[in-house]
C-alpha cells in the first residue's frame, strides 16, 4: 500500500474516531470517562494524515517531472489496498447497536462487590433512582437494609432469564463494550411479562429479600419486587 493510502486511511479513522467522541455515539464503544482521550487520539490522527498526504503529494510532483525528464513511466502501487477504506466507511456511516439480552445470555453476571463501609443514604425523592449495580450490591451484601423502606426506581433492558421470566439488566464496562459485563436483576411482583427482550423499561419497586442463582456462572442474583413499570427510550449512555 503506498503512503498516501495509508494516510487517505488515517484520516478517514480519525475523522471516525472524532465524529464518534463529539457526539454521544463513542458511549457504545468505551465508558463516558474516556471521552478527552478519544478526542486527543482523533485529533493527532488527523494532523498526522494531513501532513503525510501533503508530503506525499509534494514528493509525488517531485517524481514526476524526474521522471519526464529521464523519459520513464512511474511506478503504481496496486489499488486493491483502496478497498480498506471501505471498513473505515463503515464505521464512519453505521451505529452498532449497543450490547443487549444476547450478550447478557451468554455472560454470567457481574459479581456485585460489598462496600468497604456503611452504605450511603439513598438519593432524596420517591422513588428513589438506584443503579442497578448499586441495587444488587446493597440487596445481596447489606440484606437490604439500607433500601428497606423506600420505594425505588430501576432502569434497565430486559433480558430473559433460563425458565424465561424476564430479569431486569444493564452492561456494565470496566474499559469498553469488549470487556462489558451484565448485572442482573431478577423481579417478583407486577413484572412486564410478554415484553421483548431488549425493551427497555423503567420499574418502580420495593426491595425483596429473594434471591436466586445465574446459571452461566452460579453467582447470586438479587431481586426487586415491582410494582409498576413503564417502556422507556434507551438511555443515552446504555452502560453503567
Amino acid at each position: 500500500m503506498s503512503r498516501l493510502t495509508q494516510a487517505v486511511v488515517l484520516l478517514l479513522f480519525g475523522g471516525a474516531v472524532l465524529r464518534a467522541s463529539l457526539t454521544d455515539l463513542y458511549l457504545r464503544y468505551v465508558k463516558e470517562g474516556l471521552r478527552p482521550f478519544l478526542i486527543a487520539a482523533g485529533v493527532l490522527m488527523v494532523a498526522a494524515a494531513i501532513t503525510t498526504i501533503w508530503y506525499s503529494l509534494r514528493s509525488s510532483g517531485k517524481s514526476d517531472e524526474e521522471q519526464h525528464d529521464h523519459g520513464h513511466e512511474g511506478h503504481h502501487e496496486p489499488r486493491v489496498g483502496w478497498l480498506l477504506i471501505l471498513p473505515v466507511l463503515g464505521l464512519l456511516l453505521v451505529a452498532p447497536p449497543a450490547l443487549g439480552s444476547f450478550a447478557a445470555g451468554q455472560s454470567g453476571s457481574v459479581t456485585a462487590a460489598p462496600s468497604d463501609s456503611d452504605y450511603p443514604p439513598l438519593p432524596p425523592g420517591d422513588p428513589a433512582p438506584v443503579a442497578l449495580l448499586d441495587y444488587a450490591s446493597r440487596a445481596l451484601f447489606d440484606d437490604g437494609r439500607s433500601l428497606t423502606g423506600r420505594t425505588l426506581k430501576l432502569t434497565g433492558f430486559i433480558t430473559p432469564a433460563p425458565d424465561g421470566k424476564p430479569m431486569l439488566a444493564r452492561i456494565v464496562l470496566s474499559c469498553c463494550a469488549a470487556d462489558g459485563r451484565p448485572i442482573k436483576v431478577g423481579m417478583t411482583g407486577q413484572t412486564p411479562i410478554e415484553v421483548p427482550a431488549d425493551t427497555w423499561v423503567e420499574i418502580t419497586g420495593v426491595y425483596s429479600p429473594q434471591r436466586g442463582k445465574d446459571p452461566v456462572n452460579d453467582v447470586d442474583v438479587a431481586f426487586v419486587e415491582v410494582k409498576s413499570w413503564q417502556e422507556v427510550a434507551q438511555p443515552k449512555n446504555p452502560y453503567s
